[in-house]
């Protein structure tokens, strides 16, 4: 049994399977309908209960459709209406029951902790679908989408981060070990990355380019990142932290610094990060992106059920 929750503690071997799977499974499917499972359903009669603590639009239609193509199903649980989330029922008791019900466990929660105690007690596989320190299956598709519209490694490119230090970024930099890239972080002083993900690839020779300067950031990009600055649970005075990031605005000059077949991606939902014009722009492949998460998150999906190819 495997779990997905964290890129940090899987083997760059398995990350690269998963990635080749998704290309071949994707060019199979481009002639099938979207409910058509994958012509050797390997998940037939496998069920992946999902449970979402926060909000989700991309994560939860992705999971929902990766199961169905690969001949399973799926049920959705919000956590209020469990009797976990009314504080009569042990966590440790709801993974027993999960573990009776279903195959696979898919978790988006405001809480890494209990990430940590459902991998403990689950004794089936569990996918982080996001949490406070890692977002890995949005990352690991995102490389996907790089290496699908770059046509070559993501190694060979220049990687590049404007905005916040979060989750997202905390998984990238995750891959930048993983995957052998180059990577720039361009964000105000005051939001630097955690200390623990900086002293994590610093402890594997990997060394994260950080900028106060979005320009320097930016400059021979072959790909820019980006995500929304206020989060939806952000606890800060949103006028100082907006004020803070004025000068990290992905705008058409921002661009120009990059290379000019630069492409640009954010995990959505967007705010005033970026501009409209950088956002509906031709370097602008946030639909493919989206898209993407169902391909990779069926290949996933096979390898915590053990079916990878």
């Amino acid at each position: 049994m495997k779990h997905f929750t964290d890129l940090k503690d899987i083997s760059s071997k398995d990350l690269r399977k998963i990635l080749i799977d998704a290309k071949i499974r994707k060019k199979k499917r481009s002639k099938l309908s979207i409910l058509k499972p994958d012509n050797d359903a390997p998940l037939k009669d496998k069920l992946l209960i999902q449970m979402f603590e926060k909000t989700s639009l991309r994560t939860r239609l992705s999971f929902y459709l990766a199961i169905k193509q690969l001949g399973g199903g799926t049920i959705t649980l919000r956590s209020n209406e469990l009797h976990l989330g009314k504080g009569s029922e042990s966590l440790e008791d709801t993974a027993k029951i999960l573990s009776t019900y279903g195959d696979g466990f898919m978790f988006r929660t405001d809480s890494d902790k209990k990430v940590d105690s459902f991998k403990k007690h689950l004794s089936i596989p569990i996918i982080n679908g996001l949490s406070p320190s890692s977002h890995p299956t949005q990352v690991l598709s995102d490389v996907f989408t790089v290496e699908e519209i770059k046509k070559k490694p993501i190694s060979d490119l220049n990687i590049t981060w404007i905005g916040d230090s979060n989750n997202v970024l905390n998984s990238l930099i995750a891959a930048s070990v993983k995957f052998s890239f180059k990577l720039n972080i361009g964000c105000p002083k005051k939001y630097e990355p955690k200390k623990f993900i900086l002293d994590w690839a610093r402890s594997k020779n990997k060394k994260i380019h950080i900028f106060n300067n979005a320009k320097k950031a930016a400059l021979n990009a072959d790909v820019i990142f980006s995500d929304k600055v206020i989060s939806l649970n952000d606890k800060v005075n949103k006028k100082i932290k907006l004020k803070h990031f004025k000068d990290f605005k992905i705008d058409k000059n921002l661009i120009s610094y990059a290379k000019k077949n630069c492409i640009f991606l954010h995990c959505l939902p967007r705010g005033s990060e970026v501009e409209e014009k950088v956002f509906k722009s031709s370097n602008s492949k946030v639909w493919l992106q989206a898209l993407n998460r169902v391909h990779v998150q069926k290949s996933i999906l096979l390898y915590c059920f053990g079916k990878l190819r």
